[in-house]
């Protein structure tokens, strides 16, 4: 389940690495790195380690390796073979996966990433369809989320149809389930992708829809405040702005020792100043957007601060102190 192998290989590609070369860069027999990209082998820690450096994953690697214990992989094999096998730990696992793939997905480009988190979802998919007993509704939980963390990769990787699509799907699964703060992710990303299509109504849409999503987390809202001012400003309606701005900040004090939902785990208050200047530089206030921009892009943890996602902001930061 956690393709490993491919991942690799991906991170390889998009290097122009040979399997011969990265053996040699970590010091390990060309045979035995194959046999583990192939899935014959379980890497073992030290290789895990020496892969991630060198391809440069910032640690995700290493966690993707470490997912699933052997005892893991042979519960998940085994509810997969027999869905009415599945128990409490095979969901905690198949949660497992999805989280180091989101981690993944900060240092690995969102082309890379679909193909294998798509395989797995096949998988995933057909375990929820067919799963019964008490722990279902959990499993059904976790299948929503891979939903939305496949319609965010389309997004990111600019497959414009295709994630409105999926993340339409992920609103009606979170909604099955009753998740509130899975809801409102998946709106967010709308308004994200609508941002990216230079759309400012559509920002201000689907950041309002995820801002007043009851269930959302008020991380989610700081968050979702921000951004739907930066529309707003895009519109020169600064008034509108000025105010979520405001509720934001209100908002920001509300959510103080908070902790954002597993799904959006990147939030934080200093995530937010991002999105605070880009508003600001919106408004035409340059050096408040440059400081806004600048704390954040600080504060991001060293795995984020390459992230296809974080360019739009590191490009934002340039442009304000240009214009200051």
């Amino acid at each position: 389940m956690t393709d490993f192998g491919d991942f690799v290989h991906r991170a390889m590609k998009e290097q122009g690495l040979s399997l011969r070369a990265l053996s040699r860069a970590v010091n390990y027999d060309a045979g035995y790195l194959s046999r583990v990209l192939s899935g014959k082998q379980r890497p073992s820690p030290l290789l895990a380690e020496r892969l991630d450096a060198e391809l440069g994953a910032e640690g995700a690697l290493k966690a993707l390796a470490e997912t699933l214990t052997p005892d893991d992989r042979e519960r998940v094999s085994g509810a997969l073979d027999s869905p009415s096998r599945l128990d409490g730990a095979t969901v905690v696992a198949l949660a497992d996966v999805l989280a180091a793939q989101r981690r993944l997905d900060d240092v690995m480009p969102a082309t890379a990433m679909l193909p294998g988190v798509t395989a797995q979802w096949r998988q995933v998919k057909r375990l929820a369809r067919e799963a019964r007993g008490p722990h279902a509704d959990a499993l059904h939980t976790v299948a929503a989320e891979w939903v939305q963390f496949i319609g965010w990769l389309h997004a990111e990787a600019r497959n414009d149809a295709q994630a409105v699509r999926w993340l339409t799907e992920a609103e009606d699964r979170a909604d099955d389930v009753g998740d509130g703060a899975l809801a409102a992710q998946a709106a967010n990303f709308k308004g994200y992708l609508a941002r990216q299509q230079g759309r400012p109504r559509a920002v201000v849409r689907w950041f309002l829809n995820a801002y007043n999503t009851p269930g959302a987390a008020l991380l989610q809202r700081v968050g979702d405040a921000v951004q739907a001012a930066h529309g707003y400003a895009l519109l020169d309606e600064r008034d509108a702005a000025r105010r979520l701005l405001d509720e934001a900040a209100d908002l920001t004090t509300q959510a103080e020792g908070s902790e954002p939902p597993g799904t959006a785990y990147w939030l934080s208050p200093t995530f937010s100043r991002m999105g605070i200047g880009l508003a600001l530089l919106a408004l035409a206030e340059y050096a408040d957007a440059a400081e806004n921009l600048r704390t954040g892009l600080d504060g991001l943890p060293a795995d984020q601060r390459g992230a296809e996602w974080a360019r739009e902001y590191r490009e934002a930061l340039e442009q304000a102190r240009a214009a200051v």
